[in-house]
């Protein structure tokens, strides 16, 4: 017998040595893990995949009995697939047909379309966040499509779904609150991909509403100064900005307790509002904000005068209860401070010895 013969003579003995030494359930077990792997392989191109991974679209779902049936060899037909899975109200067909055009043929004619309708799919079943992406990529590789407007102002309207209340999603399912940050963001870009479409203007101005609704008054006045700056030959848009500018200034100048520059600056802003635009219905209410806004002032330079009078630091007192009197001097606060300047002068009056 020859050396290999021996060799191969030992390897069987020893295997059927180990096979001898398994238990009849171990035996056994063996035997059913060979029967399912030969069910497996023989039955293999009977059973349905439902789920599919191809490059460049990712994992898809295909019913029983429909695999392929959807997909189509040229841009034109598969871009027709999903226009008609979409006039059908059948969005996830229309998504899937829409996704595989763009990304099979992302420099054909149809690419564009297939592009819009992938959006509208996805703001059709409610993916709100997505969808503004989705239009977002539109308008990023496709500038020149003929829907450019559309396109904006459905994205503008996600955001005023937002700005609404409707909750973002993290990763696409977790619900979250809503988001004024992320709410101002969505406007922001409605406004660097069109600021002179028809709802750019709007758009900007919403920013300072979000900014407002945080009580971040200084981002508020930003934004709506931009808006009266960049849309002045709209007359109305630049009423509005003008006008809400100077009312997020007198809403900062509520929480400022010693800083009167903004209260300053409110008044300024209502004056222009009522220079600019002498005809607004609103330049009468605005003339009852300044009053307010120099009675605040008033107030502002009666503490700061009463905090020195404290200090027995008497110029500096009778400096701001003078200002009391400049900034409103028909207000309680000027009275109140016509007496506070009596009363110190004639404290620093010396007696007259003679007397």
């Amino acid at each position: 017998m020859s050396f290999a013969s021996s060799q191969h003579a030992r390897q069987f003995s020893l295997c059927h040595a180990r096979v001898c030494h398994l238990n009849p359930s171990m035996i056994r077990r063996l035997l059913r893990l060979l029967c399912v792997g030969f069910c497996l392989l023989a039955f293999a191109y009977n059973s349905p995949a439902p789920l599919i991974y191809k490059p460049g679209e990712g994992w898809t779902y295909e019913k029983p009995g429909e695999t392929g049936t959807w997909q189509k060899t040229r841009a034109k037909d598969q871009l027709e697939v999903a226009q008609l899975a979409f006039d059908a109200a059948n969005y996830d067909l229309a998504l899937k047909a829409a996704k595989r055009t763009v990304n099979n043929w992302p420099f054909s004619d149809y690419a564009p379309k297939a592009q819009y309708l992938a959006a509208r799919c996805l703001e059709e079943k409610n993916q709100d966040q997505q969808a503004f992406k989705e239009y977002q990529k539109l308008i990023e590789k496709y500038p020149k499509i003929a829907e450019a407007n559309e396109v904006l102002k459905r994205q503008y309207e996600i955001a005023n779904r937002f700005l609404g209340g409707k909750w973002f999603k993290l990763w696409g399912y977790i619900p979250m609150p809503p988001s004024k940050d992320k709410t101002a963001d969505m406007y922001e870009q409605v406004v660097k991909n069109g600021p002179y479409s028809d709802v750019g203007p709007q758009a900007q101005l919403n920013i300072g509403e979000v900014r407002e609704r945080q009580k971040d008054y200084p981002a508020a006045v930003k934004a709506y100064e931009r808006a009266a700056d960049r849309y002045a030959d709209k007359p109305q848009v630049a009423s509005d900005a003008l006008y809400k500018a100077g009312m997020a200034y007198q809403k900062e100048a509520r929480t400022a307790e010693y800083d009167q520059t903004v209260a300053s600056k409110a008044i300024a802003t209502f004056s222009d509002f009522a220079t600019l635009h002498p005809d607004d219905p609103r330049v009468k209410e605005t003339g009852a904000r300044i009053d307010s806004l120099r009675t605040e002032q008033a107030r502002g330079s009666y503490d700061i005068a009463q905090f020195y009078e404290k200090k027995k630091k008497w110029d500096g007192a009778l400096i701001y209860y003078n200002e009391v009197l400049l900034k409103d001097p028909s207000s309680g606060y000027a009275d109140a401070a016509r007496i506070r300047i009596d009363l110190i002068k004639k404290r620093n009056t010396p007696a007259n010895p003679a007397e």
